[in-house]
């Protein structure tokens, strides 16, 4: 990019979503000009008025980070979940068919049922077993039907990062004020760092490439590693007790193993993704700066 050539994107959920605010950021210090919205409104929902705002903004390229991503709640709450999950990311690709712009949208390995044993390629037949993995799911359909002039879909999984609550971030609250926790063994996935999945997709956008990836760090991790990691980088005398899930149980059924092949991520752009367990230390190591910086 040149001097004074500047970008545009376009961030759905960036004011205030874990990755969108990440994503944001991670734009705006690689020399993009970023505009943000909160979360969906009404008028979202309509493809007129959607169509108008994206074109008033012409961006280059627009990151979609809305999404219904409460997966318990999802299971009550079924049609909202495809409200937001399906039918919003079908309306985004209505509205942007006849535009240049690039749409990156994100999606899950809640998709996969978890029995597969091995991590999963984006060729992997899906069969999601929660009203939130279908959801996310029929949005991937929608998009890809779309007929859109680039489209990206980022499928990740256990989002952790700064400015707002996540799993890390609650483990280590709850273990500043406890002797020892059980956490969920028998539940493997692909922990993964905001800004590093922000790093990430812009690379992968300005690869040049088009189609479904699988965006996480590198490794796998049961949520009892993931949650011992965190708290032995933050230094905190917490035990850590394995339990079964059924002996954490919730109304959604998660995949037992939902760890993700990033071969095609790393063919598009040379990169491969960084261990998670550095990810965490690196993020804990800020948070617990930030802490103090408070004090």
């Amino acid at each position: 990019m040149s001097e004074g050539d500047s970008r545009k994107a376009l961030v759905f959920g960036g004011r205030s979503g874990l990755l969108g605010m990440t994503l944001a950021r991670t734009l705006e210090n690689a020399g993009w000009t970023v505009s943000v919205t909160g979360r969906p409104e009404e008028w979202a929902y309509d493809v007129e008025s959607l169509r108008a705002f994206i074109a008033s903004e012409a961006p280059d390229a627009v990151f979609n980070t809305w999404a219904y991503t409460q997966v318990d709640l999802a299971e009550d709450e079924p049609n909202e979940a495809r409200r937001v999950n399906a039918v919003l990311p079908g309306i985004i690709g209505r509205a942007m068919r006849d535009m240049s712009a690039a749409l990156v949208h994100y999606s899950t390995d809640f998709v996969f049922d978890g029995k597969k044993g091995a991590p999963y390629t984006e060729d992997d037949a899906t069969a999601p077993q929660s009203a939130y993995g279908r959801t996310k799911l029929e949005g991937e359909t929608a998009l890809t039907a779309a007929g859109l002039a680039r489209l990206i879909i980022i499928r990740t999984a256990w989002l952790f990062g700064p400015g707002k609550k996540n799993f890390v971030h609650t483990m280590l609250n709850l273990c500043a004020t406890r002797d020892s926790l059980g956490v969920v063994h028998d539940q493997v996935g692909s922990p993964t760092y905001t800004p590093d999945l922000a790093a990430y997709s812009l690379a992968l956008l300005e690869s040049g490439a088009s189609g479904i990836f699988h965006v996480v760090n590198s490794g796998r991790a049961s949520w009892c590693e993931l949650a011992c990691e965190a708290v032995r980088s933050a230094g905190l005398p917490c035990t850590m007790t394995p339990i079964a899930s059924a002996e954490y149980p919730q109304k959604a059924t998660r995949p037992a193993f939902s760890v993700l092949d990033t071969s095609r991520f790393t063919a598009a752009t040379g990169i491969t993704p960084r261990p998670w367990l550095q990810a965490v230390q690196e993020y804990v190591y800020r948070e617990t700066a930030d802490d103090t910086a408070d004090e």
